[in-house]
């Protein structure tokens, strides 16, 4: 599972990168300032979950379960949210109307949420050593 983890991970923070380039560079050109900084918060909010997901497969405390619990809502979450955003920051650029999976955003950021709760409940119920 940790190399799995760790390969999501690598490709979120490739593709990132890639995308964060890309709107940068190229989507500043086309896009308005309010949806440009809405492609902006995409690649942010992917960065950061490419960055947990990284920790995570490296973490051996972490119990199996809650590992591959975790991996799917973050990778699922941010597909939605990231992907979403993506979609509706261009949408002025297409023929197809993205308005229609606006919802997708904030089932994506839940399911985000939702990840982070579990970590924490996770984390508070490691034993740690008192030295």
């Amino acid at each position: 599972m940790n190399k799995l983890i760790l390969t999501i991970g690598c490709f979120f923070g490739l593709t990132a990168v890639v995308l964060g380039a890309f709107g940068a560079h190229i989507l500043k050109e086309v896009l308005s300032e309010s949806a440009l900084q809405s492609f902006q918060t995409g690649v942010e909010y992917q960065m950061y979950h490419a960055l947990l997901l990284l920790l995570i497969g490296s973490f051996e405390r972490i119990g199996a379960k809650t590992k591959k619990i975790v991996c799917y809502l973050l990778t699922t979450g941010t597909f939605l949210f990231s992907g979403s955003i993506y979609l509706l920051a261009t949408n002025s650029l297409t023929s197809i109307d993205f308005t229609v999976i606006a919802l997708l955003t904030p089932l994506g950021g839940t399911l985000l949420i939702l990840a982070w709760l579990i970590l924490l409940i996770g984390f508070a119920k490691l034993k740690f050593d008192k030295n």
